[in-house]
């Protein structure tokens, strides 16, 4: 059977529940999981796919992203690879913010990562308020009030399009 390496970054874990919904589409495939802030390296050539999946906080994927990109370029560049970016501003598909042209984080991840993917994926997350400490839930509450988002601290609210992340797992596999 042929395996995918799926690594994620994620924050509350929509990122994974993602990861989760792209493997049950691969029937084909024996996916494997890993925590990208728990390895550095990893040898590519036991995957026919690699999938990196990130979340954005405070307008930035995580450092260790890029870290680990740098670490692993020649590999990623030479695998059937892709990547997908999740965030709460994608939840605007009506302004295009879902797609990898009219998203801000796929633009400035372009622009600083050595890597460019054959494909890529812009998935919206979810708020889960009730989760998260004071400062968190105070300020994703102002930058939600300033984009025309959900603002009720004690709500939980999933805007991830899962016939969309369906579309991107049979890209993917199809690569």
């Amino acid at each position: 059977m042929a395996k995918a390496l799926f690594l994620y970054s994620t924050r509350e874990g929509q990122t994974k529940k993602i990861f989760q919904h792209i493997s049950e589409q691969m029937k084909e495939f024996d996916c494997e999981m890993i925590d990208l802030h728990s390895v550095e390296s990893v040898d590519f050539s036991q995957y026919q796919r690699v999938l990196i999946g990130a979340s954005i906080r405070y307008g930035h994927l995580n450092k260790k992203l890029y870290q680990f990109i740098e670490h692993n370029l020649s590999q990623l560049q030479t695998a059937k690879s892709a990547f997908f970016c999740v965030n709460l501003t994608a939840r605007k598909e009506d302004q295009a913010k879902d797609t990898p042209e009219g998203s801000a984080y796929i633009k400035t991840f372009l622009s600083k990562s050595p890597w460019q993917p054959e494909l890529i994926g812009v998935f919206a997350g979810a708020l889960y308020y009730p989760r998260y400490n004071w400062f968190d839930k105070t300020m994703i509450k102002f930058i939600m009030s300033m984009t025309g988002g959900e603002t009720d601290t004690s709500k939980e609210v999933e805007y991830t399009n899962w016939g969309k992340v369906t579309l991107f797992a049979d890209k993917f596999q199809n690569l």
